[in-house]
């Protein structure tokens, strides 16, 4: 089936897989162009094969690097005219234990891509085109930035510093740009696999839903937020969790 062009283009961070790919499937099945980045070279390139080459290109470098953050902005003006949307998607989590023992370089390196980055790129979209154009922003941070996570701590933390990021940016961003956020619990993907390889029935268990996220989830959730359907609507993060908070406080 042949979708027609919307017009708009995305930059999706962390796009080759996982959450970010679900993304840019969800905003090019409606019609957008997209570009995605990506440290890997051969990852993306085969990314936007199956995205097309038509609707998408790819820009490979890391997230928390300024010259990155940069060109690929500038790849995405120079082949589409325009950046309307940037999906902040790009994080690591590197180190799986409690927070009292962490590294404070690896701690550096957790803010340096799940945040610095994030800022970078909005800054980036803000200049090239969002500031006399309009547009949003979305922002994927998680549940981890919402309540405590154990062993996972350093990556709550950043993310908890996301969503006030998100606030910050829809205040002095309005009225042209709307930016939110998305708060996910876990999806399938390569990333997360530490927190249900080898036990998915027993993590599915756990959620009201009974199962896991998948990429789409959080892609449609991304699409509600960049369509005009979501006007009216800035500065909040969306908790697409399976209903897990539901089961806060019951023992």
């Amino acid at each position: 089936m042949t979708v027609e062009l919307s017009g708009k283009v995305a930059l999706i961070t962390g796009g080759s897989r996982g959450i970010g790919y679900g993304v840019a499937e969800a905003l090019i099945a409606r019609g957008d162009r997209v570009c995605i980045t990506g440290r890997n070279e051969d990852a993306l390139k085969e990314a936007v094969d199956q995205l097309g080459s038509d609707r998408a290109i790819g820009v490979a470098g890391k997230a928390h690097d300024e010259a990155h953050q940069a060109v690929a902005v500038e790849r995405a003006m120079e082949a589409f005219g325009r950046v309307d949307y940037l999906v902040n998607n790009a994080g690591t989590n590197p180190v799986f234990g409690p927070i009292a023992e962490l590294d404070l370089n690896v701690a550096r390196k957790v803010f340096e891509t799940n945040v610095i980055s994030a800022l970078g790129f909005a800054q980036q979209t803000w200049k090239a085109w969002q500031r006399e154009n309009g547009g949003a922003i979305v922002n994927i941070a998680s549940v981890a930035g919402l309540a405590p996570s154990p062993f996972i701590g350093a990556y709550g933390v950043s993310k908890a510093a996301m969503i006030n990021l998100t606030v910050q940016l829809a205040h002095e961003f309005a009225p042209s740009v709307r930016v939110n956020a998305i708060a996910p619990a876990v999806i399938k993907t390569k990333f997360a696999q530490a927190l249900y390889e080898g036990r998915e029935a027993e993590a599915a268990a756990a959620y009201p839903l009974q199962r896991l996220g998948v990429p789409s989830d959080i892609g449609g959730a991304a699409a509600f937020l960049t369509s005009e359907q979501s006007d009216w609507i800035t500065g909040q993060t969306l908790v697409v969790d399976g209903g897990i908070f539901l089961n806060a406080g019951v023992h």
